[in-house]
């Protein structure tokens, strides 16, 4: 098998290699940054997004969101918008809703497809109608959690769910408040963490196998699967593995057979459709021993930085600039 290990995207600068852009170029506006706990991934995401498309000859402004963000919007009077704030706030439809009441077109996710996505819960039960396995899960608010006393609700969980499992917040990506619990200590100390994060925690059954990242992408004519991203970290592949050289090693596309690969891609097509997703999504996923894939998370706002897997999967493809210049060009929400 030939190696297909990869080393994650380092910056680009102008080349006489430089690709051509598929139409006009555009007046682009990018926002980022925010007052989530991944604001500092989302300004990294923001400018590496931003320098591929001034590399393609697009007009681009970044704007961290904040109290003067519709403003400058207006001001700059953009052709298209990328959001690119990860995270509750950048994911869950609000932001969306703000750029459609401008009147501004923009690249991802339509409102409704963000809420039900970024809501974890909610996104498993969608995708468990539509036939794809998911871990057995419960969700626990924090006030129970205190109220009905911690040892008794954490007792009546692991009896339910049974150890090892996974203890992740309700809303957020990049592994921030995720956690692996495999006995009653390890379950009490992943809550605390995860409520640090968020007011509710999704609690699952942990699933031994393969750790994969299959993106969608549509720019308009139909959702496709890029190479899966297999990833192979040294621990827990959390925050710290995810943004830090040397704790992960990524395989582009994935050491897999084609009957696998076939069946990942197509779960994550199918997750994309089942949550009516727009121009771009990243499904993770757990392959297990059987070969049978495990749907674990989708993120409607993948990160772009140089260590995501998005831009690993759109470089194996071949085409990553081509790729943003056709996204700009087709954006999935048109107001």
């Amino acid at each position: 098998m030939p190696d297909t290990s990869t080393t994650p995207d380092t910056p680009t600068s102008a080349s006489p290699e430089a690709p051509t852009p598929t139409a006009a170029p555009l007046r682009v506006a990018i926002l980022t940054g925010g007052l989530s706990h991944e604001r500092e991934v989302s300004l990294r995401s923001g400018n590496r997004v931003m320098g591929v498309l001034k590399h393609l000859g697009h007009t681009v402004v970044m704007l961290d969101v904040d109290a003067r963000t519709i403003p400058s919007l207006k001001a700059f009077s953009p052709d298209v918008v990328w959001p690119l704030v990860h995270g509750g706030h950048g994911e869950d439809g609000g932001l969306q809703n703000v750029l459609i009441a401008l009147g501004l077109p923009y690249v991802g996710t339509h409102s409704d497809g963000c809420q039900r996505a970024s809501f974890k819960p909610t996104a498993k039960a969608s995708v468990r109608a539509a036939g794809v396995l998911t871990p057995d899960s419960v969700t626990l608010p924090k006030a129970y959690f205190s109220q009905l006393g911690a040892q008794e609700v954490l007792g009546v969980v692991a009896s339910h769910l049974g150890l090892p499992v996974v203890v992740k917040p309700n809303q957020g990506g990049s592994g921030l408040g995720v956690s692996y619990a495999s006995d009653a200590d390890e379950l009490r100390t992943a809550m605390v963490s995860c409520f640090a994060y968020d007011e509710r925690a999704l609690i699952e059954n942990y699933v031994e196998g393969t750790e994969l990242a299959v993106s969608v992408v549509d720019t308009g004519d139909g959702p496709r699967a890029l190479p899966p991203v297999e990833v192979v970290s040294q621990g827990r592949y959390d925050f710290d593995a995810r943004y830090n050289p040397g704790r992960s090693e990524y395989f582009v596309p994935a050491r897999l057979d084609s009957e696998s690969l076939d069946r990942v891609q197509e779960m994550a097509v199918t997750v994309h459709r089942t949550l009516g997703l727009g121009n771009i999504s990243r499904t993770d996923l757990i392959l297990d021993a059987n070969g049978q894939p495990w749907f674990i998370d989708v993120n409607v706002i993948p990160g772009m930085t140089e260590m995501s897997l998005f831009p690993m999967a759109a470089k194996a493809a071949g085409d990553l600039p081509q790729l943003y210049d056709r996204l700009v060009h087709n954006p999935a929400v048109h107001c």
